[in-house]
């Protein structure tokens, strides 16, 4: 083989090895969100999953490429290949389902190993390894610019899935034709390790590299950086994520941004020693670190224009220092699998402290604040041997860590807050006079039920959910007698205001400590007149199992924040909410979002399904009501026609070039606003 085909050989394994080694995350993420309750931190642990498989299959080539011959190493790696393809094709399978309130986080594990677990392990390996191979080459003094390779193959399949990908096909499409493409990268995987198992059948020295030199052993604080500097850009990855999703403003593939980012630092740090400069970026970096502490605490960095593009930049210059000093470090050859092994442990520590434990011990998202206390000190290790250095450091971690103390003394003035797998909620009192004091329910930085405290209004229902809003007025429309009303998502309990002696309202709720806010923070559920029946669980799921419930009124609002769990509104959900039905039962889908014109997806399901419908866009003037926007479906036209729905309904807008979605397919950038 001539040298430019065993080039091409290396790269296109690399490069395939990446590509779907980044594209099969949010395939896989994209089938168990709803599974879940389409929560944002599902993400989150899938990504913790991606860094610790990252982290064996590092372990996995350093191991082989120190202890074995080449033609053992072929043999193995030969045989876990063959053995992968029995995971084909990657769709998760339905036993996976949660039951009902357990806790998600080693479900998905759990899960995600049983699915893509070993093709997972195997394509993370191949860029460590194969690079081990590549030093026993002429060309292997270059071996680092394959990291970089493999770095632009990963944000390549990110920005591809999104924009190309999923709003041409269905999940199972998407499945067989990774399938395939994964096919191919073990007809290219073996061949190279056949390739090096007959071109060199016995261990030789590697190709002298960068760094200390092919027979230095690396110094112990350069391997604690090898893993400290990866661990906080891991951290900084996921907690701007947060901040972003939650505290800015939650838009669909907004998280798309911030690691597309990250590994465009990678690329630049790797690809070539001239883009990072640390005269020109440390400056920039450090006036970034500040800003972004600062915005913490104030509302430039909460506002959409302002708050996006400043940790967007900050995260990019920070990783840029962070993964640019760690490439500088970077060993020579000999060394490289133990380097990319403390790269990606350091990966997965930081994946693990933000998507893991933070939800368990920190009450909101705190981690962004620490996290940039932790960049000042690491400068600080960097520049041990510079007086200067340090103390410019440690000024910066002052300085960050006292704009971290002025958010949580902004926070101490919440009445309670809380935060666990499905997010950080806040509850705030407001007002002076005794009659306009208002407790509010916040979800990020969304608004989700509030209740005037004087005993005089405090069954008023308010916010999205007053008397002219679309579900207030479906609740007024509904026949006389008792009523059996069916909420899915309970926010501060505002809906079971309207019930009445007799009625039963039956609440669908995923997340414990919803219930537990509502109990103990407001106290729609004990004043109401009806029967209050609860279960915990995701509410699709909850619906499938049970019998049905004969609701007269189905509220349909669990869209936490302005995230969409799509799984709520498919073809599929529909048949489900109408098989629990009265024959003139009505639906009340709550469509509000800031980014989604979610009207024109139920207008589509009730087009397919011969339904019939009715838009209510609800902007009154009183302050203690915010604008909402309902969407009323039922399967009897008459249901919609009576008062006090009648007279302020109109029609959706046509919905005839959107394709409806399914549990197979769905496709946001087709509703964005």
């Amino acid at each position: 083989m001539q040298p430019a085909s065993t080039k091409a050989l290396f790269a296109g394994t690399i490069f395939i090895s990446a590509f779907l080694l980044f594209l099969v995350q949010p395939l896989v993420a994209k089938q168990i969100l709803p599974w879940f309750g389409g929560s944002a931190a599902v993400w989150s642990v899938c990504m913790v999953f991606f860094q610790v498989a990252l982290l064996a299959g590092y372990a996995y080539a350093d191991w082989i490429s120190r202890r074995l011959q080449p033609r053992t190493q072929a043999k193995l790696h030969g045989a876990l290949l063959l053995a992968s393809l029995a995971f084909m094709p990657v769709l998760a399978d339905a036993s996976w389902k949660p039951g009902g309130g357990e806790e998600p986080t080693l479900r998905i594990l759990g899960l995600l190993v049983a699915t893509i677990g070993l093709p997972y392990f195997l394509l993370s390996t191949t860029g460590p390894l194969v690079q081990a191979w590549i030093t026993r080459t002429p060309w292997g003094a270059q071996v680092y610019r394959y990291f970089s390779l493999s770095n632009l193959a990963s944000l390549a399949a990110l920005l591809c899935y999104p924009v190309l990908i999923e709003p041409h096909s269905t999940v199972q499409q998407q499945a067989w034709t990774w399938s395939i493409g994964y096919g191919l990268f073990v007809l290219l995987c073996g061949a190279t390790a056949v390739y090096v198992a007959a071109r060199w059948p016995a261990a030789m020295p590697a190709a002298t590299g960068t760094g200390n030199g092919p027979d230095t052993k690396p110094r112990v604080i350069d391997q604690l950086l090898w893993l400290l500097l990866p661990a906080l850009g891991s951290w900084l990855l996921l907690a701007v994520t947060n901040h972003l999703t939650q505290n800015v403003a939650p838009v669909p593939f907004l998280w798309v941004l911030p690691l597309s980012v990250y590994l465009l630092s990678f690329i630049l740090s790797f690809e070539s020693d001239r883009w990072y400069r640390r005269a020109v970026v440390l400056p920039l970096a450090a006036a970034m670190l500040a800003l972004c502490a600062y915005g913490l605490q104030d509302s430039i960095g909460s506002n959409l224009r302002t708050g996006l593009p400043i940790y967007l930049v900050g995260l990019f210059l920070l990783c840029l220092c962070l993964h640019g000093e760690t490439a500088r470090l970077r060993p020579a050859s000999a060394h490289l699998t133990r380097f990319y092994l403390m790269l990606a442990l350091g990966g997965a520590v930081g994946g693990a402290l933000v998507g893991l434990v933070a939800p368990h011990v920190l009450p909101t998202f705190y981690e962004l604040g620490i996290g940039l206390v932790l960049c000042a000190l690491a400068a600080a290790l960097v520049w041990r041997h510079r007086r200067m250095g340090v103390l410019a450091s440690l000024a910066m971690a002052a300085c960050c860590g006292w704009f971290l103390a002025e958010e949580l003394r902004d926070d101490a003035r919440a009445r309670r807050m809380d935060r666990n797998f499905y997010g950080a909620m806040m509850v705030v009192d407001s007002g002076i006079l005794p009659d306009d004091r208002v407790r509010r329910l916040y979800h990020g930085a969304t608004l989700h039920g509030e209740q005037y405290l004087s005993s005089a209004n405090r069954r008023w229902p308010g916010s999205y959910y007053s008397s002219s809003s679309g579900v207030g007025r479906a609740i007024e429309a509904a026949p006389a007698g008792p009523r059996r009303v069916g909420l899915i998502g309970l926010g501060a309990g505002t809906l079971a205001a309207y019930g009445r002696p007799g009625d039963v309202y039956r609440v669908y709720e995923i997340n414990p400590r919803v219930f537990d806010l509502a109990d103990t923070e407001f106290s729609y559920l004990r004043d109401s007149e009806a029967l209050i029946e609860r279960v915990l669980g995701d509410a699709r799921l909850a619906l499938e199992r049970e019998a049905p419930q004969r609701f007269d009124l189905l509220a349909v609002d669990a869209f936490s924040a302005d995230s969409v769990p799509a799984h709520l509104l498919t073809v599929q959900a529909m048949d489900i909410y109408l098989r629990h039905m009265k024959p003139g039962g009505v639906i009340a889908f709550h469509v509000s979002n800031r980014y989604l014109h979610l009207d024109a997806v139920v207008a589509k399901l009730a087009q397919v399904r011969g339904l019939h419908t009715a838009l209510i866009d609800d902007d009154p003037d009183a302050l203690d009501v915010e604008r909402s926007i309902w969407m009323l479906v039922a399967s009897d036209a008459q249901a919609l026609q009576g008062e006090p729905v009648r007279s302020v309904a109109t029609q959706p807008r046509p919905a005839e070039d959107l394709a409806p979605w399914t549990d197979d397919f769905n496709n946001l950038f087709s509703v964005l606003r």
